[in-house]
């Protein structure tokens, strides 16, 4: 069943609210993170820092993972809030990894706790490697 979408200024106001629970004890750079699904679903996520750094996991990975662990494996849209203020984008990594669940989705951004602007994830990760690269 369909859900209503929530607007994009609900979906920031979601990722705000995750950065909130953010575990960032060595950077104290607190994210949060809200994904949207195809089917109207809401799932976030917030960055969980770790002594053993390469063990930290950024807060687009971690939202990602619970909708895909919870069935939802079409993003449509994904907003991102960071405690520096400032627009803040997905890094590296989390652009690969949304990429594989929504090529053509939406990233928000968000600064001074406001939704700041919208960009394709193809201008972020431009000629992306993917699912379909593996058929080649």
């Amino acid at each position: 069943m369909q859900k209503p979408q929530v607007t994009d200024e609900e979906l920031a106001r979601m990722a705000i609210g995750a950065m909130e629970k953010a575990y960032a004890p060595y950077s104290n750079f607190h994210v949060g993170a809200a994904v949207a699904t195809e089917d109207g679903a809401i799932f976030t996520g917030a960055n969980v820092e770790n002594a053993s750094y390469g063990l930290t996991i950024c807060a687009e990975r971690v939202a990602i993972f619970t909708a895909v662990s919870q069935g939802h494996i079409r993003i449509t849209r994904v907003a991102v809030a960071a405690s520096n203020l400032e627009e803040v984008f997905p890094c590296g990594a989390c652009r690969q990894v949304l990429n594989e669940f929504g090529p053509e989705m939406n990233v928000i951004t968000i600064a001074r706790g406001q939704m700041a602007a919208s960009y394709s994830l193809s201008e972020l990760l431009p000629r992306s490697f993917g699912p379909a690269d593996l058929q080649k």
